[in-house]
């Protein structure tokens, strides 16, 4: 009792003795319009609307999203087709568009987005006139606001027009826009604009709103379609337009400074929760434009202040699409200018949607995870349905397609595992939170319904080992028998579900069931040339580059092998990593790289995986090599990751993959500063990053040793804590203010 008491007193000591965290704001800023959607527009969101934001001078374009306008139809048989009908595709919703009366000249022009606050901004001359702008989208409010003032009055004029990408016609009345249609699959879709003016006029003519000598201008935007997240109600919901109506005709109730105040308030809580200190960038670097410094440090330039950026970029971006209410992320997060977009834009669950979701827990956005899970339950009638047509009427539990849609869509090929990753995110939030009704109503059934799905499925081999039949190492190989892939996943469900059952003290002869199960599953294996296998067969090629690492999940997001517990695993899963990424067989002995690594492994979402791999391997300087990797070959000048194309599991996942570096907790252990690169050991601090067990956690560090630290939970509790090579149990602090 005594050695708690002091680790409780050292914890406390260690909270007044760290420095303040916060540094200046977390700005993207550009010295010029954007021209290319994807690659120079910044985003705004709130989680369930986006739009696009372009800072054009004589002509401003905002392209805008809603993430429930989808094509598409509640199809079972896995086929792809992208266009109105079959599986479908998320949809471009339009864009409004502005044309100033003034000329194309201007100085001084400055774009930015502030990650904390959630505001877009736009300054510049012309004429000798200054103008400014204002752009966000508020959740406490859903509405986005946009506002265009001038440094001198009676100096904006032009003309507004709403702009349909699903063909329906606009309509122009008084002082707003208006659109209202119905898709080929009868989804409902509508979208007002309405405009308020300080000073001058604003009428209406024709399809569009002209304005004259006014001081500023500000349109509020809301869109909406009639989609529920119901399979029992055909996906349909309430009609959009009166309920558009009744939440703009709320929000003109109030002033412009309210609705900025209440945005701000909410996007700060979220967007303040969690900061990365790993460096100072010298003022001159970081004063300068956001893709200047990108270029810089793509060449080979320090700039850990960019690197905090994408940190909170990750973050910002799941603020702005996954809220609670709404769908989850997709892989373009929600901004969209296509109808025909890469892959349908759709829910990728071999990798993917997953990806989008690592950084919710770990990095303190455990309200945004909410919006993954809803789907999960929302989807899992009718992948039960498509599940028993493919496997069986008697089939218990159920699974998925690698692609889904929002309308219980199944396409392309069957990716068996599927519903067992995703019990996995569902089995985090509670070993993040420990909410208790949360896993008993909600996680539990899933992880358990899961688990029959496996009992049934699982083969008997002659030696009496289990394994996952007719498996894939996703996107690689055959089909076949007991592919790691998959027999780590169901590993890992089962352990989740036994962690679960124990956690509630209930289902005793089913845990001894699961248990079993797990204990006779094929075993992982290390290979001829020391690697761990992706196969049953010892087939793997030490020169084989390929982007996925399918066969290392058990190292990242699984956590059945690491370092402490399986080293000799460990050591395979670091040679099977190093073969990936072209640093064995025939380049065995060159240099480990960002540059030598090459081709297929140079894809937006690789770089974030395998740099959390490095992290749970130990592997600090290679895990900050990928950092650098994602940002030399693989991001746009808005920080968008592309795959190519644009793809926002990157950016989601890269945000997953920096805390693996700085703080781990699935091995049962708070570990700090596990693997973290030479370049940060100077001095650094974390604030707000979460670890399993309901833990809230803030952390110093000089020369690569922990100076100060704190652990908070909701009530004090021992926990283990290994720290500068030590390990040690103290009492968590009380997280009550």
């Amino acid at each position: 009792m005594k050695k708690r008491l002091l680790g409780a007193f050292l914890i406390l000591l260690a909270a007044a003795a760290a420095p303040a965290q916060d540094k200046t704001p977390i700005v993207l800023w550009y010295a010029q319009p954007a021209a290319k959607w994807d690659a120079e527009r910044l985003p705004i969101g709130n989680g369930r609307m986006g739009a696009m934001m372009m800072g054009g001078v004589t002509n401003d374009t905002i392209q805008f999203n809603e993430q429930s306008l989808w094509s598409g139809d509640n199809n079972w048989d896995g086929a792809y087709n992208t266009g109105d009908h079959g599986f479908g595709a998320y949809r471009n919703f339009g864009e409004i568009r502005l044309a100033f009366d003034r000329g194309a000249g201007y100085t001084d022009y400055r774009r930015s987005l502030d990650l904390v606050t959630g505001m877009h901004n736009n300054t510049f001359k012309s004429a000798g006139v200054s103008y400014q702008r204002e752009a966000f989208a508020s959740y406490p409010d859903q509405v986005m606001v946009f506002r265009y003032t001038a440094g001198k009055k009676g100096t904006l004029s032009g003309r507004i027009s709403l702009w349909s990408a699903q063909g329906a016609k606009p309509e122009a009345v008084e002082s707003r826009l208006q659109l209202a249609a119905t898709m080929a699959n009868q989804l409902k879709y509508a979208a007002q604009v309405r405009v308020v003016n300080d000073g001058g006029t604003v009428t209406a003519k024709d399809d569009q709103l002209v304005f004259t000598g006014c001081n500023t201008l500000t349109l509020y935007l809301d869109a909406r379609t009639n989609y529920k997240p119901d399979y029992n109600a055909g996906w349909r919901g309430a009609d959009p337009l009166p309920v558009i109506e009744k939440e703009l005709s709320a929000a003109l109730g109030k002033s412009y400074a309210q609705l900025r105040a209440a945005h701000i308030k909410d996007f700060t809580r979220l967007a303040a929760a969690a900061r990365i200190d790993i460096g100072t960038t010298p003022a001159a670097l970081g004063s300068l434009p956001t893709d200047t410094r990108r270029t810089r440090y793509a060449a080979g330039g320090q700039d850990p202040d960019l690197e905090e950026t994408l940190f909170q970029y990750g973050r910002y971006l799941l603020i702005s699409s996954s809220r609670p209410g709404g769908l989850p992320a997709n892989l373009q997060g929600l901004w969209n200018n296509s109808n025909n977009p890469p892959w349908a834009s759709d829910y990728h669950n071999n990798i993917n949607i997953q990806m989008n979701y690592w950084l919710a827990e770990p990095a303190n956005l455990s309200e945004c995870n909410q919006p993954l899970i809803d789907y999960i339950v929302a989807q899992a009638e009718p992948c039960r349905i498509a599940t028993r047509k493919a496997f069986g009427q008697h089939t218990r539990g159920w699974t998925a397609r690698t692609s889904q849609s929002i309308f219980g869509g199944n396409g392309w090929e069957w990716n068996i595992p599927a519903s067992a990753w995703y019990a996995q995110h569902v089995y985090e939030h509670w070993a993040f939170t420990r909410d208790p009704e949360y896993l008993k109503t909600t996680a539990y059934p899933i992880l358990k319904e899961i688990c029959n799905y496996w009992e049934d499925r699982l083969k008997k081999l002659p030696d009496g080992t289990l394994v996952v039949p007719n498996g894939w190492s996703p996107e690689h190989g055959p089909r076949e028998d007991g592919v790691m892939h998959d027999q780590q996943l169901v590993w890992d469900l089962f352990q989740n579900y036994l962690d679960a059952a124990k956690a509630l003290d209930i289902d005793a002869d089913y845990q001894q069931k699961v248990a079993d199960m797990q204990r006779q599953l094929a075993p992982n294996k290390i290979g001829k040339w020391g690697q761990l296998q992706e196969w049953q067969a010892d087939r793997d090629d030490p020169d084989d580059q390929h982007r996925h690492t399918s066969h290392l999940f058990a190292v990242y997001p699984g956590r059945q092998i690491n370092p402490t517990q399986t080293p000799e695993l460990a050591k395979a899963a670091i040679i099977s990593l190093r073969s990936r990424s072209g640093n064995y067989g025939k380049n065995i002995n060159k240099p480990f790289t960002v540059e030598s690594t090459v081709g297929d492994s140079r894809r937006s979402w690789s770089w974030p995986w395998r740099c959390a791999m490095w992290a749970r391997l130990g592997q600090g300087e290679k895990a900050g090599m990928m950092i650098r990797g994602l940002f030399t070959y693989n991001m746009l000048p808005n920080l968008f990751t592309t795959h190519p194309p644009f793809q926002i599991d990157g950016n989601l996942g890269i945000s997953g993959a920096i805390p693996e570096m700085l703080l781990q907790s699935h091995a049962g252990i708070i570990n700090l500063l596990p693997a973290i690169p030479a370049a940060w050991k100077t001095s650094g601090s974390f604030k707000g990053l979460k670890a399993r067990g309901g833990f809230t956690v803030d952390c110093s560090w000089k020369n690569g040793k922990v100076t100060a630290y704190r652990i908070a939970s909701e009530k004090p509790q021992p926990v283990k804590l290994r720290i500068n090579g030590s390990i040690k149990e103290v009492m968590s602090a009380s997280a009550k203010k």
